[in-house]
């Protein structure tokens, strides 16, 4: 009987199990960590997002460049498809004021203990080993000097394993903790197979302020700014972003500040930009507009309008509801010059300049961009320089916001590349 070998035991990797165990083939699941789906069970710790309810365009839309390869994945396993999978699990599932899609209970556990259980014990067994063999604690190494055998380091020490197709799903380079640190990397370059560099994405950004005393250039808020806003949240804003090549962001939402600058669902969205920008010119600067329902006129009709012997602070609350972080953040990157100057201020409450110098490390982001190319693989997902290996998921080149789409994309990958491995194997010569 035909065996495969499934490196990574995270969505990408148990949904490829579930492909061809389905097919009747003998599939064995290997995991560094003691347990599998640990980033899942994080992910959903605050409600599992499991994909989005927006029509196939839109939703395709949100991977960039890659639109193309993701669509082409997502036509096998998208949303719908998805949905209904986890209600064959008897996980229900239901649409969010913002379009998102949880399962009722909007917990990750009950669904991965159905999907462990079903995975264990198929309902319609074909292989003589029944289902999935799963093999934790075992750090994948690479292959031996024959180029095929797969090794593994164990509590128990090295061994060796053999399959007839490897099916790779080992993650991006975030979150190391949880299994996903990019070592693979390495493993792939030594065997002739091109990655493009791991960077985060989904991931904060470290900020210069111009309150900083005590150095120039010094990344982070001033320290009174950090002491009394950081992990504060700005709602109701709106940022706007043009990159080098002319390609605009602009969206309304929230983000929080931290102790070196700035994270959250608004940032995220503009990360890649953002990210892009930083590395392209060394910085990327972010404009804020602090009140988007108020118009640039009306703004600077009421900046204008006369205080008396109020405080700045007392006037811009009364004028416009200016308060807390946001007026903190006028006093941290405004001159007392430009503060005082009504046609200046009404200018920065619109568009306040937050000059961006670094995305905060790998391992913090939420997911990472770069990884396995495309185009090195055929369109089931193999690789060209190594027949019989297929990737799938986050180790894939590509990236997209948060929002569902990362996990529905890792569910499709590991779907396609399951039926690549079926295809392969079945292929007359190996039959």
């Amino acid at each position: 009987m035909k065996k495969v070998a499934i490196i990574g035991g995270g969505p990408t990797g148990l949904m490829a199990a579930q492909v061809l165990v389905d097919a009747g083939l003998a599939v064995h699941l290997y995991d560094a960590m003691p347990s599998v789906g640990r980033k899942f069970l994080l992910a959903g710790k605050g409600g599992l997002n499991l994909t989005h309810s927006e029509d196939a365009d839109r939703f395709a839309s949100r991977f960039g460049a890659r639109r193309p390869q993701i669509e082409r994945l997502l036509q096998g396993f998208g949303p719908e498809q998805l949905r209904a999978w986890a209600k064959g699990l008897g996980i229900d599932t239901f649409i969010g004021t913002s379009g998102r899609v949880f399962p009722t209970d909007m917990k990750a556990a009950p669904l991965l203990r159905a999907w462990l259980h079903r995975l264990r014990h198929p309902i319609e067994p074909q292989a003589e080993e029944g289902g999935v063999r799963f093999h934790m604690r075992h750090r994948w190494l690479g292959w031996a000097a024959d180029g095929h055998t797969l090794r593994f380091e164990t509590p128990q020490g090295e061994v060796d394993v053999t399959a007839d197709a490897v099916v790779l799903a080992l993650g991006g380079g975030s979150w190391a903790r949880l299994g996903s640190n990019g070592a693979w990397v390495s493993l792939l370059a030594t065997r002739g197979v091109q990655v493009a560099p791991l960077l985060p994405a989904n991931c904060g950004f470290d900020v210069v302020s111009p309150a900083r005393s005590d150095a120039a250039n010094t990344v982070g808020w001033s320290q009174h700014f950090t002491s009394r806003f950081a992990g504060h949240p700005l709602k109701s804003v709106a940022i706007a972003f043009t990159a080098s090549t002319g390609q605009a962001f602009k969206r309304r939402g929230e983000f929080v500040a931290t102790q070196t600058g700035v994270e959250g669902s608004l940032i995220y969205a503009a990360s890649s930009l953002l990210r892009d920008g930083i590395r392209t010119t060394g910085h990327a600067t972010l404009l804020l507009d602090l009140l988007p329902d108020h118009s640039p006129e009306r703004v600077l009709a009421e900046v204008s309008h006369p205080r008396g012997s109020r405080s700045l602070s007392s006037h811009l609350k009364s004028r416009l509801g200016l308060e807390g972080i946001k007026m903190a953040l006028l006093h941290e990157i405004l001159s007392k010059d430009a503060l005082n100057q009504p046609a200046q201020l009404a200018a920065a409450i619109k568009a306040l300049p937050l000059h961006l110098v670094a995305a905060r490390p790998l391992d913090e982001a939420i997911s990472s961009a770069g990884g396995v190319p495309f185009e090195v693989m055929s369109e089931d997902l193999m690789l060209q320089a190594l027949p019989g290996v297929f990737c799938a998921g986050e180790m894939l080149d590509w990236e997209a916001p948060t929002g569902g789409y990362l996990l529905t994309a890792c569910f499709a990958s590991g779907k396609a590349a399951g039926e690549g491995a079926v295809r392969y194997l079945q292929a007359p010569a190996r039959a």
